[in-house]
């Protein structure tokens, strides 16, 4: 049996696309970011405090703060090293991610659910090689699978990954409710949903981490199909949670539904961003790697902005 057949036949793996990763790790601009700028950048967050604890050093990267230079070394090693402390080095990151069974849906081959797989996986994978404690909470209207943060879970978090199947209606409140009595240490969150509630309630739930001081991300999954709406014959649409199934002809509809998804994700955007709370919107036709791409450059500004 080939490496790569034995590689794909280990569960959750297949959501480690190499071909993605490498298309990561080739950018340099990228892979730093990741690595370097996102994680880190979401160590030293406002939110998550400065810890007194030193870790380790590792050496200087361009744009990292020469307030954490370690002098005393350089005039020993005539090299430039910066100071990591505990909280910097070590965080806990979990993705919260939708299972419910409107995240099945797909126009074009891949689903909303199975992009949103590949995302929580790449994110998890990067943050475990920075060695953070990584966990996963799969929901619906309840969480369906909870994987405590901890830097032995990489497998297991891929294996709940693996395992996520759509179905069930989708409730943020309840189960962020139960995160939050869960999450007991701050750490850095990141929900992946098409997020089909009102932008309201959705900051109403992910304020219940935010005061708990969890830094958080919200990556909002759609189908070009729900952006565009660009279906020509008229037929019968149904919900796929709710079952209810009305009849649409679409060239009637087609502006007013674009610009009341429109309305949606600006008020989404506009809402969290007020909380600080950061927004992504993510087109599922595009690749991971540029949609990444795009997200923590963007990030990045932000970090330094902040």
């Amino acid at each position: 049996m080939s490496a790569e057949v034995a590689r794909q036949r280990q569960p959750g793996v297949r959501f480690l696309d190499p071909k993605v990763l490498g298309r990561i790790d080739s950018l340099d601009l990228l892979a730093r970011t990741v690595v370097e700028g996102f994680i880190n950048g979401l160590h030293r967050s406002p939110y998550l405090g400065a810890s007194v604890d030193f870790a380790e050093h590792r050496p200087y990267m361009p744009g990292d703060d020469i307030r954490q230079l370690d002098w005393r070394l350089f005039l020993r090693t005539d090299r430039f090293y910066v100071k990591q402390f505990e909280a910097e080095s070590n965080a806990n990151f979990s993705c919260i991610l939708d299972v419910s069974k409107s995240m099945a849906y797909s126009s074009h081959g891949i689903s909303k659910l199975d992009y949103g797989r590949y995302l929580a996986a790449c994110l998890t994978y990067f943050a475990h090689r920075q060695r953070d404690r990584v966990g996963l909470i799969t929901y619906n209207d309840s969480i369906l699978e909870y994987v405590p943060p901890s830097a032995k879970h990489l497998n297991v978090v891929l294996h709940a990954i693996d395992r996520a199947e759509a179905g069930g209606t989708s409730d943020i409140v309840g189960p962020v409710r139960t995160a939050t009595e869960a999450s007991r240490r701050r750490g850095i969150l990141a929900l992946i949903s098409d997020l089909y509630e009102s932008p309201q309630t959705v900051l109403d739930a992910l304020n219940l981490l935010r005061y708990r001081g969890h830094d958080l991300i919200v990556f909002h999954l759609l189908d070009p199909a729900e952006i565009d709406f660009e279906f020509e014959e008229a037929a019968t649409y149904k919900d796929l949670e709710t079952g209810e199934a009305i009849p649409v002809v679409p060239s009637r509809l087609r502006e007013e539904y674009r610009r009341l998804v429109r309305e949606h994700t600006e008020a989404l955007s506009k809402l969290l961003g007020e909380h600080r709370i950061d927004y992504a919107l993510f087109d599922t036709s595009q690749p991971l790697d540029k949609a990444l791409f795009r997200y923590l450059t963007r990030r990045q500004k932000l970090m330094q902005v902040r």
